[in-house]
């Protein structure tokens, strides 16, 4: 059984890095569509009411969020990064330095998912409140990108939910861990040994 579980322990701790790239690649990205189609929409950037498309605005307000949820995906790049400086991902046994990087982890994980979830729902209504019709005009006037896509919005569910499941299996596996130690220990104290 250990063998099984040092095996799953070592993909997830690799799966913890791949989650936390995949945000930070998404954190990068979710400006794109907004930087394409609404940033030449403002006249004076030193007066954001100053605007050829209503709505408009939304691209200047989601860049403090923006920067905050990068700062964020590195945080969880970093805390991905401690399973392995820890050696989660090939202890056979754990100790209290391994439960508290899994820990940190999946709660990083989780208050992530659910701040950016917060943020990014209301961040999509304030987008689909921009008037498309003037935007559809600027675009065609000035030779700019136009899109009406929320993708870079919706995505999100998909990241989020790969770092849940991710931190999930992180968690369950400890607690698979801290099983077999048990049993084993018991075994032990047979003096029958454990099963390799």
């Amino acid at each position: 059984m250990y063998k099984k579980q040092l095996k799953l322990q070592k993909l997830l701790c690799l799966l913890a890095i791949f989650s936390s790239v995949l945000t930070f690649l998404y954190a990068l990205g979710i400006m794109t569509d907004l930087y394409d189609t609404l940033y030449s929409t403002m006249r004076n950037p030193n007066d954001l009411t100053q605007t050829d498309v209503p709505g408009s605005i939304v691209y200047y307000n989601m860049q403090s969020f923006n920067s905050i949820f990068l700062s964020y995906s590195i945080v969880l790049i970093l805390l991905a990064c401690l399973l392995f400086i820890t050696n989660t991902h090939v202890r056979r046994r754990y100790y209290i330095g391994n439960y508290i990087p899994i820990g940190l982890f999946a709660a990083a994980n989780c208050y992530v998912a659910i701040w950016g979830h917060m943020y990014i729902e209301a961040f999509k209504e304030r987008f689909l409140r921009v008037d498309f019709e003037a935007l559809k005009a600027h675009a065609e006037m000035w030779k700019t990108a136009y899109t009406e896509s929320t993708f870079w919005f919706d995505i999100h569910y998909l990241v989020f939910g790969i770092s849940l499941l991710v931190s999930i299996c992180l968690v369950a596996c400890a607690v698979w861990k801290v099983k077999l130690m048990k049993e084993e220990a018991a075994l032990l104290a047979q003096g029958k040994g454990a099963a390799a």
